[in-house]
């Protein structure tokens, strides 16, 4: 059902991109009076006809066939309740009527005769068709991918001058072959200056459309595949290669015909001009057999998830970083000066696009350069991956599950681990090589698929075992959260209560809370809007500070920010336990205080703790000790202050991956 649908989909694009650049290559050639260059027009103007049939008769078919889909039975493809429902109750059932709607508008405009003798009248008459093909054809971009997109409209515009831009290009193509054989032709010589006319033309519009889909498809590929994981891992982001590898040729055959046969149009006609415009016929049929296979392929794209809504999985045994660069300092020093021969072999490469004297020889130099700069600058860069090495965690970054995977780390991983992550458990003693130290930054270096391909896999070369039928999959997650927690923590140990400018690297961990009866909420729920100071609290030492907190109150929540206090004893009766005086008007959590309290006394142990955390879910600074209050009260202000005039935020981290 699937593979039918897809060739459907397939017929329905390249009719619907035929028919628009059959149009357009009627407008492109003009009006003429010769017998062969009307003889292709009418034969064109038929072909609009045919075409516009067979377009809506396949968008039938594809509808049928969604239908079918959607409902899970065959049957429904011939229900008119279950149609009736697809096209009055779904996005892509709206656009199907719309699109459809402008082709039985074009179908009746095209039944009608219509007196064109006036150039005014001809240029009205085919505009009228080429404006109505490409409505149609645009309009299905509003059920696409882009739809899904936040800031769809731009999404939509975006895949609308894609699919235009590819209708005027590659449905022009066969018809102006069709042109360029009959006039290549004795008995067709009073269309060749048209044919010639019409070829120039046509080039200067293929320009266009081409740096129309390089721009329009760069900003696609970028919003639906985000990564180069995505793009070699992913079906989606391999049906994009494929129609790179496919649209390379076509790009050289339209620039051999630019630059090579389209100029010898206007020679003598005998030797050169005619034969010249039976050349360049074959070589944009070509052009137009290879584009309708890459019709194939978008069809088939739009019928498969995209790569950033994808699981990759990772085809390379290795993969690039540089943080393999980080405190190794004879890496950093040969990527550096493979870096600069890559540079010297780009510079090279551009002259010799430039240089027409011995043009050859340089690219063939500056090949052998990019090569050796590559050989020297890559392997530094080079870490081992696996295929779940881009895989998004199943279970999102949080308290609760950093919570959870420390009770299965002990019982499984603290023996050679030990309880700190430090590689020093008794059971690592007995192995041939020590155990990691999980604290270290090469925990950071490695991607959270990584840890879960080990952690299912096992090391055997370290002596390592596998996890996978011992714990659940959402296990093995939780393990990783709380073993990203040991590393961060480790790293964070010396953070204090002064923001470094602009270096946002600590993620905070999500968690969620209530106070008394009022809904649960999320630190998340803060993102981009307000500053936390995550206040973590114990009775009675954490008084002074927490009455400090009070008056300042008024100040924070000015700056945009928002004070949560956490009890450290997680005690449900906080709100009584800290009485009426002061007054305290910030949220103290009274459920999920266990969770929060046990993952973030990781990053901070003291009794009394304060993690300042910004809008984008990174902790900035963090303050130990209830002795807090002593401090100049203005000082919290101005760290906040600090937060608020950065003027470029780090990016929101994933909820998923850090």
């Amino acid at each position: 059902m699937i593979a039918l649908e897809v060739l459907v989909r397939w017929a329905h694009l390249a009719l619907s991109v035929l028919l628009v650049g059959t149009a357009v290559s009627i407008l492109l050639a003009g009006r003429s009076d010769r017998p062969t260059a009307l003889g292709w027009e009418t034969r064109m103007l038929d072909a609009c006809r045919g075409l516009v049939v067979l377009a809506f008769a396949a968008g039938v078919a594809v509808l049928l066939l969604q239908t079918a889909l959607l409902e899970g039975r065959r049957a429904a493809a011939l229900d008119p309740g279950a149609l009736r429902r697809v096209l009055l109750e779904t996005r892509g059932g709206h656009v199907w009527l719309v699109r459809h709607g402008l082709l039985l508008l074009l179908a009746a405009f095209l039944a009608v005769p219509l007196d064109v003798r006036r150039r005014v009248d001809w240029r009205a008459a085919r505009g009228e068709t080429a404006l109505l093909g490409l409505a149609a054809l645009g309009a299905g971009a509003a059920a696409g991918h882009a739809a899904a997109l936040p800031g769809a409209l731009a999404a939509i515009a975006t895949d609308t001058v894609h699919v235009l831009a590819a209708g005027a290009w590659v449905g022009g193509l066969l018809p102006l072959a069709l042109l360029l054989r009959r006039a290549g032709r004795a008995e067709g010589a009073d269309a060749r200056p048209l044919a010639v006319l019409a070829a120039r033309r046509f080039s200067r519009l293929a320009l266009a459309c081409v740096l129309a889909l390089v721009a329009s498809g760069s900003v696609i590929a970028w919003a639906q595949v985000g990564s180069v994981a995505g793009l070699v891992g992913t079906a989606y982001g391999r049906l994009l290669l494929g129609k790179l590898a496919l649209l390379a040729p076509i790009l050289a055959l339209a620039a051999l015909n630019r630059r090579r046969h389209l100029p010898a149009l206007g020679g003598e006609a005998l030797r050169v001009g005619r034969p010249a415009m039976r050349r360049l016929a074959r070589f944009v049929a070509g052009e137009a057999a290879l584009a309708l296979a890459v019709l194939g392929l978008a069809a088939t794209m739009g019928f498969t998830p995209p790569a950033a809504h994808a699981e990759p999985d990772w085809p390379f045994a290795f993969r690039l970083s540089l943080e393999t660069l980080a405190d190794a300092p004879a890496r950093a020093a040969r990527a550096l000066v493979g870096s600069q021969v890559l540079v010297l072999g780009a510079v090279a490469a551009l002259a010799a696009l430039v240089v027409r004297r011995a043009r050859w020889p340089l690219l063939g130099g500056a090949l052998v350069v990019l090569g050796a700069g590559a050989a020297i600058a890559l392997p530094p860069l080079a870490i081992d991956a696996y295929p779940t090495t881009y895989v998004r965690p199943a279970v999102p970054y949080q308290a609760a599950s950093i919570v959870a995977g420390a009770a299965r780390y002990r019982e499984h991983c603290a023996v050679c681990h030990g309880p700190t992550g430090a590689g020093d458990g008794p059971g690592g003693l007995r192995l041939a090589r020590p155990p990691a130290d999980l604290r270290a930054p090469h925990t950071g270096q490695h991607t959270a698929g990584d840890l879960f391909w080990w952690i299912t896999r096992g090391i055997p070369r370290a002596g390592m075992p596998a996890f996978g039928a011992t714990l659940a999959a959402e296990e093995r997650w939780d393990v990783i959260n709380y073993v990203r927690a040991l590393s961060a923590a480790h790293a964070a140990r010396n953070m204090g209560p002064t923001v470094e400018p602009d270096r946002a690297w600590l993620v905070a961990p999500d968690f969620a809370y209530a106070v008394g009866p009022t809904p649960a909420r999320t630190l998340k729920d803060y993102r981009g809007r307000r500053v936390v100071l995550l206040t973590l609290y114990a009775l009675p030492g954490s008084r002074p500070r927490l009455a400090q907190l009070a008056d300042l109150y008024g100040s924070l929540t000015a700056l945009g920010a928002e004070v949560v206090a956490v009890p450290t004893d997680a005690a449900p009766d906080a709100l009584r336990r800290l009485g009426a005086a002061p007054r305290i008007l910030f949220p103290v959590v009274t459920e999920g205080a266990a969770d929060i309290v046990a993952a973030y006394r990781m990053l901070a142990a003291a009794p009394h703790a304060e993690l300042l955390i910004d809008r984008q879910g990174y902790v900035r600074a963090i303050g130990r000790g209830a002795g807090l209050a002593a401090a100049e009260p203005n000082a919290l202000l101005a760290e906040i202050q600090e937060l608020n005039a950065e003027k470029v935020p780090a990016p929101a981290p994933e909820e998923h991956v850090h």
